[in-house]
């Protein structure tokens, strides 16, 4: 089975989650947010990985999304240490830059493509997302006038 583990600062990853099951459903048992809260430190996030992954029982043909907020950041590398402990690691994919689309296409195809083609996929759509919006000029609204 493969799992989708977002992976931010703040309430990032808990904001996606939420966003994520307007949009998707109930994915609670697949999909994961975990967030370094503002107050506490990468050690307090260590716990709080430790204890997540003590409570889910992954079986050895289990694999991973990760998406995080920031390739290099406290809370991806803390995660990715305790992960790598737990023999994990290389049954995951990381991509950095999270942004909605990216956690949406990774959560539909959980079930329809290999972790390689989720990242590479993710990775597209994410990137076509991000576009600034053209507000149409008063004049494009004339010719509504003349109707």
């Amino acid at each position: 089975m493969k799992y989708l583990i977002m992976v931010s600062h703040g309430r990032f990853a808990e904001g996606v989650k939420t966003s994520l099951e307007m949009f998707a459903g109930d994915a609670n048992d697949r999909v994961f947010a975990l967030c370094l809260h503002n107050g506490k430190s990468a050690d307090d996030f260590k716990k709080e990985v430790e204890d997540f992954l003590d409570k889910h029982s992954f079986k050895d043909n289990d694999e991973f999304i990760v998406l995080a907020d920031i390739i290099g950041g406290s809370p991806l590398t803390t995660f990715l240490n305790v992960f790598s402990e737990n023999g994990l690691l290389n049954r995951a994919v990381v991509l950095g830059g999270m942004n909605f689309t990216m956690a949406l296409t990774a959560t539909v195809s959980l079930d329809t493509m290999d972790k390689e083609t989720i990242a590479k996929t993710a990775l597209s759509e994410a990137k076509t997302a991000v576009q600034q919006y053209e507000i149409p000029s008063s004049e494009d609204n004339d010719d509504d006038d003349d109707i």
